[in-house]
């Protein structure tokens, strides 16, 4: 029987989402999508329940290969939300603790205490990161001291940590497989850029045992196979949410740009096969590896974008997210009012895990649609504050950027950005290109497709935003942001 499906997990931040990518009418044709709850058990601590992780995953999953004929299905590729970490018991499969979300802020302070000067330093010059809590090096840490099982599991060798493709692989393969791929490695804090292995200086520095961490993997690697009803399914082709919306997107030049505006905003540029390290605090992490060949990025994260919608939505101030636009554009302007939907701190290029939101410049005309305007405001100079630095680290020049992620619909807020950033910007036809990427990653692996060359005939632009608004302008807003941030900064 002739093949015609590969499937894509995404396990993002607030949902998981299972397409169904149909190579002859070569697009996503169904869908299958979950709520992922979060818990916050105090202050700036995130949790989400990892049994539920996978729960929601594998009914996700059954339900579209229920919609089709499973022998037709190439393979499933994984993509996840980044540095979320799970501890589980490699006997039974069991998770010993919530999920510790990228967003949990739990390890700030030994991060802001403990990795300063020459420590600091050195893992920036091996890793390509900052040191903070965001990463999974500090989480796996604090399992390992505050979780009861996790020592006991230890002494007794049957203890797994990893990120969440790691779980998940670890899963639907019935625990055959304990592996992460390259590109989730490089954002634990724990992978070192050069040699491609776990570092040992970093491991004796946090004081993790190697043997609980998973085995790194290329992205074109062959996983497992999961069995349904007694159909075994190739998985193929894992990588980290961001670097597959920049594959999804096709940025596989150097000088490609992309900015994915999901929970958080992920701007990442193709730097090629050459590291190169930021001199303005933006990450340095691998892109992907196939065929042998490691491809670089340099990205700027803001922890807080789509998230900053929800909260509208969880004071009652808005519906839904259509609204948004509509509010936003019954109204001229901000009239002043500026918000810093610092939640869980800042990203980059400040780095201020201890930052808390804030809105300013609050008077009694102020309504709901100048704080929801300073809200979708906030997503695009997040985003210039991050596009500003990146290219003062090198001297790569890029044209249109593509864009994609849930915000990304909102047409107010694309064309914002085209005119704060003075840029073209183009939006895909498919937005959830996080899927789209471990797709095609999983397709490159298995054969379906021979090369890039290939896939990059299969990039769809739907939209383009030029700029309209004169620079000046521009500029004195954003001057008003840059304002507003230094009231929310703690380190000054």
């Amino acid at each position: 029987m002739s093949k015609k499906y590969i499937i894509g997990i995404d396990e993002g931040t607030t949902s998981v989402r299972v397409s169904l990518y149909d190579i002859k009418r070569k697009g996503i044709v169904s869908h299958v999508k979950k709520q992922i709850n979060d818990t916050f058990p105090y202050p700036g601590w995130v949790e989400q329940d990892a049994e539920e992780i996978w729960k929601k995953t594998k009914q996700c999953l059954d339900e579209i290969l229920s919609q089709i004929n499973p022998e037709e299905v190439y393979g499933i590729g994984i993509t996840n939300q980044r540095e979320t970490v799970i501890a589980w018991d490699s006997k039974t499969g069991k998770p010993i603790y919530n999920a510790i979300v990228w967003q949990c802020r739990r390890t700030a302070d030994f991060c802001n205490c403990q990795l300063k000067g020459d420590i600091s330093n050195t893992i920036h010059q091996k890793t390509g990161l900052i040191p903070d809590a965001y990463f999974s090096a500090t989480k796996i840490k604090w399992i390992l001291e505050n979780v009861p099982k996790a020592k006991t599991l230890l002494n007794s060798g049957r203890l797994n940590v990893g990120t969440i493709e790691c779980f998940l692989a670890y899963k639907l393969t019935n625990g055959q497989s304990f592996v992460t791929d390259i590109t989730n490695a490089s954002r634990t804090m724990l992978y070192n850029l050069k040699t491609e292995k776990w570092d040992a200086g970093l491991l004796d520095l946090f004081k993790i045992d190697e043997k609980i961490l998973p085995k790194i993997v290329d992205n074109d690697t062959l996983i497992g196979k999961y069995n349904y009803k007694n159909i075994e399914i190739p998985i193929a082709g894992m990588i980290g949410d961001q670097q597959s919306s920049l594959f999804g997107q096709m940025c596989i030049k150097k000088g490609d740009l992309k900015n994915t505006y999901g929970t958080g905003s992920f701007m990442l540029l193709n730097i090629g096969d050459e590291i190169i390290y930021s001199k303005h605090r933006l990450l340095t992490t691998v892109a992907w590896k196939i065929k042998g060949k490691t491809t670089y990025a340099l990205e700027g994260s803001a922890f807080n974008c789509g998230s900053s919608i929800e909260w509208l939505k969880d004071i009652g101030l808005i519906k839904d997210a259509h609204e948004c636009d509509t509010l936003a554009e019954s109204i001229d302007s901000s009239n002043g009012v500026y918000f810093v939907p610092a939640f869980t701190g800042l990203g980059a290029p400040y780095w201020d895990g201890n930052a808390r939101a804030l809105i300013c410049g609050i008077t009694r005309g102020t309504t709901k649609a100048h704080i929801t305007r300073a809200t979708l405001d906030s997503i695009a100079f997040s985003v210039k504050d991050i596009y500003d630095v990146l290219y003062t680290d090198t001297d790569i020049k890029t044209g249109t950027i593509r864009v994609d992620g849930g915000v990304s619909k909102s047409d107010f807020t694309m064309q914002y950005q085209s005119n704060l950033l003075g840029k073209n910007i183009q939006r895909s036809k498919e937005i959830e290109n996080t899927s789209l990427g471990a797709i095609y990653m999983c397709g490159l692996t298995l054969g379906v497709w021979k090369n890039l060359t290939d896939l990059i005939k299969l990039y769809k632009p739907a939209k383009i935003y030029k700029p309209k608004k004169s620079k000046e302008i521009m500029l004195e807003k954003y001057s008003g942001w840059k304002e507003a941030i230094s009231r929310a900064l703690t380190k000054r």
